[in-house]
């Protein structure tokens, strides 16, 4: 096992937002603040950082949405990318490339990107059978298909399965069917890229014996140090996603696909403006020393092996990927934060009625990390009545003399600033040393307060 030594950027990587919806507070719990405090403090301790945040306009959740509306899918993307970007801001959520799947800039350098792959050999074209809806003739995928999982039997869409993480397309789903209108599968054949992930296995090996990964994570990647990893789509012949060109004309890139790539040309554009393609953008790369990702469990195939493959493909050195921080399900009042079902406390209401410090404070030590967590106003509550005195407190500098000694609160924010680090990221810790040090006035508790609420 061979452990990095390199030197250079530290990249974190916040999943781009899915425009059918704005974001709520359950977003923002997960890996929105998460990355913005990690990044705030790999900034505090000297780092280089670059950020990359977006939203995601090509999951056809998003054309579902808008044809069930009535309404043109662009305009329907544009608002909410506005609203997403109203929420980013309101909470104090820096980045340094936002990712725009509706700009020109970003659609041809990424599939010039996704060309370049296949004309050298990494996405190579094959002839797959794939499945289409009998009735309404859709190309089976994402969202249009939904079926039960082979894993673990939970019921889910393709892409992932939000029961365990796992990969899901329609070909490998148990009883696959039209998400749309019901119909049964057919099977066509067509010619699309793949990624053969079993290409990169060693690689990938190597990264999962070193990288920083939850145990369900690692529960998919122990179950493919027993199979053969599957080829991949790259792009498929459907209506909706980014247009593919060369020699993926006539195609769509697949989404998750399309995020990995984004990434690479988004950091590449962040080291050296203007790095296009595959050469340049790999050379771009050389410049990193770390890349993590902040995502949700439900994603734990792409974060822990496709877009690792995706990254290895174009270029980027296997050491210089250094894992993942990843969130469970954060409910509230018991259910499951549901935009479709108007179940959720909306971020740019939230934020706007509160203290976006105690928001923020909040957030990070409620948040679903390591278990799930369940998010009650009530609790918010009894947080902000118990904080707020304390942030007084630390704009009087008076210490409170029934705390601990100011050298033991001192030693606490110590171990609250390295709890920050990506490999050991704890902001619940954090925050609760935090909390000690404003209490007793001890040192470096205004610094870690200030990358905690992002003042």
């Amino acid at each position: 096992m061979s452990t990095s030594t390199r030197t250079g950027a530290t990249v974190v990587i916040v999943p781009p937002a899915t425009a059918n919806g704005p974001l709520h507070v359950g977003h923002l719990s997960g890996p929105y603040l998460a990355a913005d405090i990690a990044a705030r403090a790999a900034r505090a301790r000297g780092e280089r950082v670059v950020t990359t945040a977006g939203f995601d306009v090509h999951q056809n959740w998003v054309l579902t949405r808008a044809e069930n509306e009535g309404v043109d899918v662009e305009k329907l993307a544009a608002a909410y990318r506005n609203e997403i970007v109203a929420a980013l801001d309101a909470a104090r959520i820096q980045y340094d490339v936002f990712l725009n799947p509706q700009s020109p800039e970003y659609q041809y350098g990424v599939t010039t990107l996704a060309a370049d792959l296949t004309d050298a050999g990494r996405f190579p074209l094959r002839e797959l059978e794939l499945l289409a809806c009998e009735d309404c003739d859709r190309t089976l995928h994402q969202s249009y298909v939904v079926g039960e999982c082979a894993w673990c039997g939970a019921e889910a869409a393709g892409g992932g399965c939000e029961g365990c993480g796992g990969y899901t397309s329609a070909e490998n789903l148990v009883d696959p069917r039209c998400n749309r209108c019901g119909g049964e599968p057919r099977p066509f054949l067509a010619t699309v890229p793949v990624l053969p992930m079993e290409d990169y296995r060693d690689e990938l090996v190597e990264i999962w014996l070193r990288a920083e990964l939850p145990e369900r994570a690692r529960r998919i990647v122990s179950h493919y140090l027993e199979h053969p990893l599957p080829d991949v789509p790259i792009a498929y012949p459907t209506n909706w996603g980014l247009r593919g060109t060369g020699p993926h004309e006539g195609l769509r890139l697949e989404v998750y696909a399309e995020v990995g790539l984004s990434t690479v040309y988004g950091v590449a554009q962040s080291l050296r403006p203007g790095a296009l393609g595959l050469e340049a953008t790999a050379e771009a790369w050389s410049e990193v020393a770390s890349l993590w990702h902040f995502n949700g469990i439900d994603n734990g195939f792409y974060f822990a092996l496709f877009w690792p493959a995706v990254y290895l493909a174009a270029g980027v050195p296997a050491d210089a990927i250094g894992g993942a921080q990843v969130n469970e399900f954060y409910t509230l009042d018991g259910q499951k934060f549901s935009t479709s079902r108007n179940h959720a406390i909306w971020a740019n209401d939230f934020l706007t009625d509160e203290d976006v410090d105690i928001v923020r404070l909040y957030l990070a030590w409620d948040r679903p990390d390591r278990f799930a967590s369940d998010f009650t106003l009530s609790a918010y509550r009894e947080f902000e009545a118990y904080v707020r005195p304390l942030l007084d407190k630390a704009r009087d500098a008076e210490p409170d003399r029934s705390t601990l000694p100011a050298s033991l609160a001192a030693a606490d924010v110590t171990r609250g600033v390295a709890a920050l680090e990506p490999r050991r990221f704890d902001p619940a810790l954090a925050v609760r040393a935090v909390l000690t040090g404003l209490a007793a006035s001890a040192p470096g508790a205004e610094m870690l307060l200030s990358i905690l609420t992002g003042r």
